[in-house]
């Protein structure tokens, strides 16, 4: 072959075998890892108007705080709006945790868990609507306790549909219980209320829901494959954190606790092999393709705490792809290692003013 021709040939090769190479072992991930420093109890909304909305938990407890992109990973560096702060006195006023935000009715609802100023401890699940399209404008007004049917220690409110018929999860102790708290779930009437009496699905019975605290909180639902997979959040909030699951048929009575399977063994634990600890309160989005679910979970970096893991600021968001095995299951695999830390990025400003409107 005439020399004049080998540059020809390398660059041939090049364009051929690469991807070929490539398509061997799975992509890079797209996201940063950690996606958002501090911000624990993730919530990741994919809109209609083509946007991600972000939502999670402060590491001082005293506001809700809401961001916006065109893709998961570009939630990583875009301003934070304060939208609400928490009261001087009185309810909603102490541990303003975990707020999802939800399109319901042509409305934004914002669920929360917050306690009082004076009783700290007195957490209950509260509701903000706007009716602004565009949840970083408008108006958020306060639509006050959402009532589970008793007073006792509430959190972690989640909402979807099924078959034209809205449900309420949530984490609350029971009447009478020793526990920490149970996940329990009940029709809606209205973004604001209950439309049936609450149903325990689960409550912590294994050995690894109940280390350190007996718990159950944080429930989410993924549907897929003609089945509801129920994940929640189990035991303490240190490295001992990891998700278990339920799972019921799509056909089947979701207010019935037998339609539900509980898996005997978490399904996403620590690893310490990639130094991620604690793996916990989440939620699933699509990723832009429409089609990849994601996994938005906290975890933090290190296993070792200095005093109080709930005064520890370092549970970071993280995100990765959920992989679905023959049988249509989903397999969450293990937490990514860190490709960045919060010592070598600098963390988002914060910002009272809007993004511009879609």
């Amino acid at each position: 072959m005439p020399l004049v021709r080998l540059p020809l040939l390398v660059a041939w090769l090049a364009l051929v075998v690469a991807p070929l190479a490539g398509t061997a072992s799975a992509p890079r991930a797209p996201w940063p890892n950690p996606l958002i420093f501090q911000r624990a109890d993730p919530h990741v909304l994919k809109h209609s108007d083509g946007y991600y909305y972000f939502m999670g938990t402060v590491p001082e407890y005293d506001r809700l705080v809401l961001r916006r992109a065109p893709t998961v990973a570009g939630l990583a560096a875009v301003e934070e709006k304060v939208i609400w702060r928490k009261h001087t006195t009185g309810p909603m006023g102490a541990h303003i945790w975990a707020p999802e935000l939800h399109f319901i009715d042509g409305r934004w609802f914002i669920y929360f868990a917050a306690g009082e100023a004076e009783r700290i401890w007195n957490i209950r699940i509260y509701v903000l609507e706007n009716s602004s399209p565009n949840p970083l404008q408008g108006e958020w007004i306060e639509r006050g306790q959402l009532k589970t049917g008793w007073e006792s220690f509430a959190l972690d409110a989640s909402t979807f549909t099924h078959r034209g018929q809205r449900y309420l999860l949530w984490a609350q102790k029971g009447p009478g219980s020793k526990d920490n708290s149970q996940l329990y779930i009940a029709p809606m009437a209205s973004p604001t209320t209950l439309g049936g009496p609450a149903v325990m699905l689960s409550q912590p019975e294994f050995p690894w829901e109940r280390v350190r605290y007996a718990v159950n909180e944080g429930p989410v639902v993924l549907k897929k494959n003609g089945r509801l997979f129920l994940t929640y959040s189990a035991a303490g909030t240190g490295p001992e954190y990891c998700l278990g699951m339920l799972t019921a048929n799509e056909d089947a009575d979701l207010l019935d606790p037998k339609s539900w399977t509980k898996s005997p063994s978490p399904v996403f634990v620590t690893s310490e092999e990639n130094k991620i600890y604690g793996p916990g309160h989440h939620g699933f989005t699509v990723a832009e393709d429409g089609v990849t679910d994601l996994l938005v979970y906290h975890a933090r970096s290190y296993r070792e705490i200095q005093g109080d893991p709930l005064k520890d600021p370092n549970r970071h968001t993280r995100v990765q792809a959920v992989v679905w095995r023959a049988d249509g299951t989903p397999d969450f695999g293990t937490p990514r290692a860190d490709t960045r830390t919060l010592a070598s990025s600098t963390p988002p400003v914060l910002a009272d003013n809007p993004l511009p409107g879609p």
